[in-house]
């Protein structure tokens, strides 16, 4: 069965190392040249882990990946450590796979060199613009050109020219969060020793939050820091933030923060928008994955580790479809996902309320409550996680 992907983010790589696991013969169209990954840091929880392992990646990513101690949770001011969680072995005994940090342009590059070295075509500057589903086969309309396949996989992200056949006008219309995310990677060399601990610090103070943590085996760090603000709208990745404005956004906070932002030179921005979630996206023999079928804030970490689960489970469903049944496999799999990733879609936005708290009351309560439970309740505490790390998708779908 041949199946093209639109899109060679990390999804779509990973869809198609999965579908080539499965005995398919995949093919990717990517609208860019591939010069390099779009973002910075990227945070890869067990549940992606474990794909990666089962890709057999597990040797390359460990070259590249940091694995930090713990998520630390510290006051914008005073760094009073509000809450904590053990990462590193702790990760790894809970749940069967580490937890990794590591720069996107890393796994990216490891995914890419793994399509081209088991021989899945690879086309760079072709999107794909659109299709025409048959009883028997879709043509894909791909450029001046027009490729015929079994199935096809909008993996083209957040901006997908797939979605649209899909997406109603409510669907599809963006809605701005109020918030603008920044970027930035620093050398690790440009900061003092041992100003930035080996875990993933979440500062969190009203109306903003900032994340830190190492990639590149601990020689670099990766920040992302969220503000409140009506003041920018662009939903890109590639803004370069104006000298100081990242500063300016902080001022006030604690030392350490201070420290770090100075050293931020190259700075982007992009306002943070929400999507409402698609009521169908797949047909008889098109679906989507990752961003392209359902986009969320960033501030559980999830949205890569969704696509790659997204990629494994299709492509067991497929291969463990009835005859030649596509049309089945892909419905399941639109049902199976839109379960668990509206779950975390909504976590996710959850966490983010919980991190902006304002009112001095909740904030108060929040701390008291996270405090308490990481500390007198650890066990209650850590499990409130193990829906989404424990998560296995390899062992329920083999």
């Amino acid at each position: 069965m041949k199946v093209i992907i639109a899109g060679a983010g990390i999804g779509g790589l990973c869809a198609a190392l999965a579908l080539k696991n499965s005995g398919f013969d995949p093919e990717i169209c990517e609208r860019s040249e591939l010069t390099s990954e779009a973002g910075a840091g990227i945070q890869l929880s067990p549940n992606a882990v474990k794909i990666l392992i089962a890709l057999g990646l597990e040797e390359p990513l460990a070259e590249v990946g940091f694995e930090p101690k713990a998520v630390r949770l510290r006051s914008f001011r005073s760094a009073r450590l509000i809450a904590y969680r053990p990462l590193g072995a702790f990760s790894t005994d809970r749940y069967g796979a580490p937890y990794y940090h590591l720069h996107r342009q890393a796994l990216h590059g490891l995914l890419k060199d793994a399509v081209l070295e088991r021989r899945i075509p690879l086309h760079s500057g072709r999107p794909v613009t659109g299709f025409d589903e048959h009883p028997d086969r879709v043509e894909v309309h791909c450029g001046e050109e027009r490729l015929t396949a079994d199935a096809l996989i909008g993996a083209d992200g957040i901006h997908s020219e797939l979605r649209r056949h899909f997406a109603s006008a409510a669907e599809d219309a963006p809605r701005f969060t109020g918030m603008v995310a920044y970027r930035a990677v620093v050398d690790r060399a440009a900061l003092p020793k041992n100003l930035v601990e080996p875990t993933a610090t979440v500062w969190i103070g009203p109306g903003r939050h900032l994340v830190h943590y190492y990639v590149d085996g601990g020689q670099r760090i990766n920040l992302v820091a969220v503000v409140e603000t009506d003041s920018w709208r662009e939903e890109s990745w590639q803004t370069p933030a104006e000298p100081g404005e990242l500063l300016q956004a902080f001022a006030g906070w604690h030392r350490k923060v201070q420290a770090v932002l100075q050293a931020a030179e190259d700075c982007h921005k992009w306002a943070l928008h929400d999507r409402p979630p698609l009521a169908r996206w797949s047909s008889d023999r098109v679906t989507l994955l990752g961003d392209a079928a359902h986009p969320m804030l960033p501030f559980l970490a999830q949205g890569a580790a969704m696509a790659m689960e997204d990629g494994w489970i299709l492509s067991r469903l497929l291969e463990h479809r009835e005859e030649e049944a596509i049309a089945p496999a892909l419905d399941q799999y639109q049902r199976l996902r839109q379960l668990r990733t509206g779950k975390v879609a909504q976590a996710s936005r959850e966490q983010g309320k919980m991190f902006h708290l304002a009112a001095p009351n909740a904030r108060l309560a929040r701390d008291l409550k996270l405090g308490i439970g990481c500390r007198l309740l650890p066990d209650i505490a850590m499990a409130q996680y193990d829906w989404l790390h424990g998560y296995d998708p390899v062992r329920r779908f083999v």
